[in-house]
């Protein structure tokens, strides 16, 4: 089945779609990269995007604004994909949509939100969409996330001793590969880093880590950062923005003896990104890391996220064969697939949902829905072909 997954982290800056060829083998799901594009957001859409994420407030007409607008916006993506990644015929695309807000109380999802009507994408392309992937992990008592977690455990299952996968988006997330798997966001990857550079300069992030490669770290804002409750927290857990973002930051501030030069910002939330990361590795026992995700072309970065690891590898993805640009793409792509197949996408003790959950809604196409195997079987690994 020809699949394109649609994809927009917490960072906003872009839409990704990712197009591959799946098939069930067996117990066996085999992945075969077709390519990824990528559009930057409208301008004017990203800067209403940022306008109502928290703490903002925001009103129904802008929601429905925003519905509209990140679903055509989608669509317009997902067009470009199905001509120069399928060769102008899809099987089934599958959206995540913009998450704008993901609702934690006390350590309990109640809700999560993610925008971008798909059926703008459905009536332009002619192709059946999944989308609202998330929900029914919530509703199942799951966080809903990480829900990449099910394809790093398919993949990354029988590597030598206990490998992690990471992604650094806008919040940084881990799946623990041993055992049974474990999986949570370990707090923020570019959101902090992102906010500031923003804030201070007006551009969107910062480029080849140069403002905190400048910097030196200021230990006393450190030590307030990593007193944040939420990384005593077992997992699993999730969290965003709503926690992490400039009034945070700017809380963490306050009663400094001195002011904190930009440089000095930069480097203590970016030393906040790895050290936080590396503690949640330690805690299992990783022995090496595979990450994926934007994060990782700070080389600043991942320079200390290295650094404070020691003796445990840090490699991208695309050393294994999956394009760490498109990894998160690929991922709903697979997300989808199992959909249309009657198959789960979750892994419960990732999510720590009470069980695995036929996840989303589907929009069909001018075709109908697409045909499936009525012998399909939950897989057991996943390969790239």
């Amino acid at each position: 089945m020809r699949v394109i997954g649609l994809m927009s982290g917490t960072s906003y800056d872009a839409i990704d779609a990712a197009a591959a060829d799946l098939r069930l083998d067996g117990d066996r799901l085999v992945l075969t990269p077709l390519g990824l594009l990528s559009q930057p957001y409208p301008a004017e859409l990203r800067a209403a995007i940022a306008e109502s994420l928290p703490p903002a407030s925001t009103s129904m007409e802008q929601v429905c604004r925003l519905d509209t607008g990140i679903g055509q916006a989608f669509t317009d993506v997902a067009r470009q994909a199905v001509e120069q990644l399928c060769g102008g015929s899809a099987d089934l695309i599958v959206s995540h949509g913009q998450t704008v807000f993901h609702w934690v109380d006390g350590g309990t999802v109640r809700g999560t939100l993610q925008l971008g009507q798909p059926a703008w994408i459905a009536e332009a392309t002619g192709t059946t969409v999944v989308s609202d992937l998330r929900a029914r992990d919530v509703a199942a008592g799951g966080q809903g996330a990480p829900l990449v977690s099910i394809i790093d455990v398919l993949w990354l299952r029988g590597r030598p001793g206990v490998p992690i996968a990471l992604n650094l988006g806008g919040i940084a997330n881990i799946t623990v590969v041993h055992g049974e798997p474990v999986a949570f966001d370990t707090g923020p990857a570019n959101a902090l880093i992102d906010a500031v550079v923003t804030e201070l300069t007006g551009r969107p992030y910062d480029v080849d880590g140069a403002m905190a490669g400048r910097g030196r770290v200021h230990g006393e804002l450190l030590k307030r950062l990593l007193a944040e409750p939420y990384y005593g927290r077992s997992a699993p857990k999730s969290t965003g923005k709503e926690l992490f973002n400039l009034a945070y930051l700017a809380r963490a501030l306050e009663g400094l003896s001195s002011e904190v030069p930009p440089d000095d910002l930069l480097a203590t939330v970016t030393l906040l990104t790895a050290r936080t990361v590396a503690d949640a590795v330690r805690r299992y026992g990783g022995t090496e890391v595979v990450a994926s995700g934007g994060g990782i072309r700070n080389p600043v970065l991942m320079h200390m996220l290295a650094s404070d690891l020691g003796s445990v590898p840090v490699r991208s993805t695309d050393e294994l064969g999956l394009p760490s640009a498109a990894k998160e793409a690929y991922a709903f792509a697979v997300l989808g697939f199992l959909t249309v197949n009657g198959l789960g996408g979750t892994v419960p003790s990732c999510t720590g949902a009470r069980h695995t959950s036929v996840l989303g809604s589907i929009t069909p196409g001018a075709r109908g829905l697409p045909v499936v195997a009525g012998d399909a079987r939950p897989p057991m690994s996943l390969t790239i072909d």
